[in-house]
Formats: C-alpha cells, structure tokens, sequence
C-alpha cells in the first residue's frame, strides 16, 4: 500500500461571515494570527507515528487572505520536513479543477475545489490519485494521533475481506474527547428536543464500541477514515452539500454497492476550538443539509441500477434525520428557538422563509450529484498519476526548507518511510 495523510485547514482573517446554507462557510476557521493554530498541535502529533510516507495539508481561505493564509502554512510545514510535507492551495487546486472542468464541462458548481466541504475531499482525492496514493487516509486539523501506530492502524484491513467474506474499501475510526470519551454529551434543552443526535448516537456508537474490531457502519468519522482506491476512485463526494458530507458518503457508497466499516481499535483526540459561525447559521446549514439528504435518499432509491437504501438499514440513526419527518424536525426547532431566544428575529425568518428556500434548494440539487458520479471514475482514470499534473503540482507545493548550513553527513543520510508487518489478523 502507499497511504497518504490529507489534513483539509480551513483558514480565515478574523471573525466568518455567516450565510444561510451556502458553500465556503464553516464551522470554523482558524484565524491567521492566532499563535499555536490546530495544524501544528495535529502535525506534530503525526512525528511520531511509524509510516508515514506523505502529507497532503489542503488549505482552505477566502481570497482576501489566501496569500497569508498559504505563507502560514508554510512555515508551519517547514518545521515537519520529516512528514514529506505537500501544501495545496489555490495555485495547485487550479491545474486539478481545470484538468477536471475539461473533462466535466456541463458539471454545476465546484464539484473539485478548495470551497465546500464535499469538493475539497474531492480535491484530496485527486491530489491523491495524481500521486499515486492508493490510500487516502483524512485527518481533520484539529485531530492529534494518540501513538505511533495511527497510520497502521489506518490501513489494517483495507482491502481484505472480513469473516463474512465481505470486502472493505472504506473504514471509520472514531474520536475521543479531552477525557477519552467517544459518546456525545446530550442536550436537555426544551429548544433541542427534536434537533439533538446524541441519544441516537450513543445508541450506536455503544453497540459498534462493544462489537468485534469491524462492524458495518452507518456512520462515518469523516476527521478519522480511509479509504482504499477501490472506493474513492468509484464513488466522490457530493459537493452539493452544506456539511455533513462524511455521513453522506456512507449513503453514496452504499448506493453504489458498497460499505463504510467501523473499526474500534483506531480513534483520534478531538480538540476542536470554538465554532465561529453562530447559532442561526449553523441551524440554517443543517437545515439545507438534512432536507438535501431527504430529497437526495428518494433520487438515488429510484434509480434500478443502485443498491436501494431503506430505512431499517439506517437505524437507530440516522434514519430519522434522512427520511419525511425530519421536515417537521426543522420547523418546530425553529419555532421552539424562536420563542426561547437568543436570536428570535434570525429563527424567525428561517421559518417565514429560510426553510422553504432550504426545500427548494432541496428539490432541484439532489439529482445533480448522480451526473458526477457517474462520470467520477473516468475522471479518476485519467487523473492517475498524470505526470504532468503531478509535476505542475510539485513545483510550487512542495515546502522548500529554510536555507541552512549543510555538512557532508548531511548529504550522506536520508529518510525513509516503510508499512512493514504482518497486516493479517482476525478481521
């Protein structure tokens, strides 16, 4: 195997602009002056693990701040030389999205870019293939490897077939907070009575926790999963939704014959920051997101020629959240945080008329992501080690170090990085 670590950064001058359901606002942004960011805790974690051959750092910045935001970055990589850093921003994203748009020309959006959530883990993807990893393994910025094994752990498996003779392609880790927990903490809030996971989740995370090392998941860790080129060069992720596209590619992957597999001996720390985009905002993505899922479900079930997703294979969660009820989840969270404040006036023109434009979008988006899809593969296909992409790619990603003295023992050593043992095992 020849695994890749991708580390999608997310990256913004001060305070993020809110936005209702739209690509390029996210949870959160790590602001560019801030002293000790996320990628260096998560990089230097990485030292120590056994392995690795390459890291991906995707940054992601609006174009006010792109330039600071890649020099950050930079300097940040040039203290992990060892890690084989490879920094993408918008001048390498540009010879993929081109490469990509000539193949694609009637696609709607960006489907493979640095903007949205499910088109920067395409862009990954082919940064990936254009490499000739056949292993991507993401990592979310603010995620620490707990040992030196992370990334052995992250290949156990993949490609192999379980007991049941089933194949993986695609597996999950999980994370642990500050105190090793891996289960949510619930809200009790009378506002979030029918807007809170973490009862549904506990459910499952409990069950897959205690089961053997492999379970077949309905859910998947998109900071904490890999996936084996048998998987990410069939099926990409969907760039037409707001958040939530690691969820979201269970449900693409199953459509296309395919499982996520859990694994319960490979996690990650979680430490995540504050989320900067406020309350209203994050409720109106979700609302986008979860209505998009709805819509999306029925598209991909009606089509004879993928595996049909039914709702008893998504519970206990999240098949409350993907099917018709989760219409009514939306209005009466938004009534309920209307009438309980802070932000009324915000909740209530997500009632008058943000959760209609949330179902429209709705209605007419969930059936553009299956004409990428299928076209995914040759694109892939192409991309494959492309030498030119790949030395387009090279000549500006790779961090050259800080200029130092060199002495001939310098010249005379070198690193490399080897996945030795035996990866057998009871699956």
């Amino acid at each position: 195997m020849n695994p890749v670590v991708v580390i999608p950064s997310y990256w913004t001058e001060g305070a993020q602009p809110d936005g209702l359901g739209k690509p390029g606002v996210y949870d959160y942004a790590t602001p560019i002056g801030k002293p000790l960011p996320e990628l260096e805790l998560c990089l230097s974690s990485l030292e120590q693990v056994r392995g690795i051959i390459r890291v991906i750092v995707l940054v992601v910045a609006p174009p006010s701040c792109e330039e600071s935001a890649r020099a950050r970055v930079n300097s940040i990589c040039r203290a992990h030389e060892d890690l084989n850093p490879l920094v993408i921003g918008q001048q390498e994203a540009a010879h993929v999205t081109n490469a990509v748009g000539r193949m694609l020309p009637n696609v709607v959006g960006e489907a493979v870019a640095l903007r949205g959530y499910g088109a920067i883990k395409n862009l990954g993807l082919a940064v990936a293939a254009i490499m000739g990893h056949d292993v991507v393994v993401f990592l979310d910025d603010d995620n620490v490897a707990l040992d030196q094994d992370f990334l052995l752990n992250a290949v156990y498996g993949l490609g192999s077939l379980n007991r049941q003779g089933q194949h993986i392609s695609a597996k999950s880790g999980y994370f642990v907070d500050a105190s090793g927990s891996a289960l949510p903490h619930p809200s009790t809030a009378w506002s979030e009575r029918y807007w809170s996971k973490a009862g549904e989740f506990t459910k499952v995370m409990e069950r897959m926790l205690s089961a053997t090392r492999f379970s077949r998941s309905n859910h998947m860790c998109g900071g904490c999963c890999a996936l084996h080129a048998e998987a990410f060069a069939r099926v990409p992720f969907d760039p037409y939704i707001t958040r939530g596209e690691d969820l979201d590619y269970v449900f693409d992957l199953r459509a296309f014959g395919l499982d996520v597999w859990f694994d319960n001996a490979w996690s990650v720390r979680s430490q995540p920051p504050e989320e900067t985009a406020s309350g209203p905002s994050l409720f109106m993505q979700d609302a986008y997101r979860w209505l998009y899922e709805y819509r999306k479900l029925e598209a991909l079930n009606a089509r004879r020629d993928l595996r049909t997703i039914t709702r008893e294979s998504l519970m206990p969660y999240p098949a409350p959240w993907v099917f018709p009820e989760v219409r009514q989840r939306v209005f009466k969270t938004a009534y309920r945080r209307m009438l309980t404040g802070p932000d009324r006036l915000a909740y209530l023109r997500i009632l008058t008329r943000g959760r209609h434009e949330a179902e429209r979008y709705a209605r007419t988006a969930s059936a553009r992501y299956l004409s990428f899809a299928m076209a995914w593969s040759g694109i892939m296909a192409s991309l494959w080690e492309d030498r030119y992409l790949r030395a387009a790619i090279l000549k500006t990603g790779e961090v050259a170090p800080i200029l130092q003295k060199v002495t001939p023992a310098d010249l005379s050593g070198g690193i490399s990085a080897d996945i030795s043992g035996n990866l057998g095992g009871d699956l």
